[in-house]
């Protein structure tokens, strides 16, 4: 790993809610670190580092998984109710608990359409979709509940296993075109990374409550499919105008492309002085290549 200017000591637990493709890339790496990392699913696993949270069905953590506890990780996404399903059910327990620091996996897309512009840390939220409406909503629940908390605002993710490669092996590939539209995005590596590097180094960083974590080049995602096929050394399809295929998107997908903007990373990078691994798509996507 990069960036490390010490190890976590040892002694520190982790709980990790919503391990999905970032909190379970998180846990591989804290532990590697020598930490403890407990990470929460809907149902029982036959997984030691696994213990059960479902707030649909209101099942909460037994208190042994508490024992310890000095960091958490929530990745989990807003209830259908627009409330922080960890804090709804648990938020009294946290509370009492002795925590060094408590992280917040947001979006970007609480900054809204701002039509190709930049977008940092210092613009007002201005969300355009209810679901990035909701996650403002729980980034304020998280900073009111006067937790130690973090929050980290992520564009589309991508890595190894959740990339451009497989969308187009599946023969799930989308290629549209639509004029001037740009999307910033973060590879998984660098989720971790950044906030690993930011915990090893408090002591010595101005602390700031709300930080992006996006690589340094928004692109339009036409350019990124046609580097995909370069790569694989195969012919890209005829993209499609955006106008001819958004009667053939989901709502939800159609809504990827309503919205604008490209994701400044200065004050992670510039003023806090992270150095990204994956600095644009081009390095990130050759991490992910597979045989297609």
């Amino acid at each position: 790993m990069k960036n490390l200017a010490s190890s976590i000591s040892s002694n520190k637990k982790f709980l990790i809610f919503g391990c999905g493709f970032s909190g379970n890339v998180f846990a591989q790496k804290i532990r590697q670190l020598g930490c403890t990392a407990l990470t929460s699913s809907r149902s029982k696993k036959n997984d030691p580092h696994s213990f059960v949270f479902n707030s649909e069905t209101n099942i909460i953590p037994d208190e042994d998984i508490f024992d310890g506890v000095t960091h958490i990780l929530s990745c989990i996404p807003p209830g259908k109710d627009g409330k922080d399903p960890v804090l709804k059910t648990m938020k009294s327990k946290l509370q009492n608990l002795p925590l060094d620091w408590v992280g917040y996996l947001s979006t970007t897309g609480v900054y809204g359409n701002t039509f190709g512009n930049w977008v940092s840390e210092k613009n007002y939220p201005n969300p355009f979709q209810e679901r990035s409406q909701k996650r403002l909503n729980c980034e304020k629940e998280w900073i009111d509940s006067k937790l130690p908390i973090q929050i980290f605002r992520l564009p589309g993710i991508y890595g190894p296993g959740r990339s451009t490669f497989e969308a187009i092996k599946n023969k799930k590939i989308r290629i549209i075109s639509k004029k001037n539209q740009v999307f910033s995005r973060i590879h998984v590596d660098d989720i971790t990374n950044a906030i690993i590097y930011l915990l090893q180094n408090r002591n010595s960083l101005n602390f700031y409550r709300i930080i992006n974590i996006a690589d340094d080049e928004p692109c339009s995602q036409l350019e990124v499919i046609q580097y995909c096929y370069d790569l694989i050394g195969l012919e890209m399809p005829k993209p499609i105008l955006f106008e001819e295929a958004k009667k053939d998107l989901s709502p939800i997908a159609q809504s990827f492309w309503i919205e604008n903007r490209r994701v400044s990373n200065k004050l992670l990078c510039e003023k806090l002085g992270y150095k990204l691994i994956y600095k644009n798509y081009k390095v990130g996507l050759k991490n992910c290549l597979i045989d297609i």
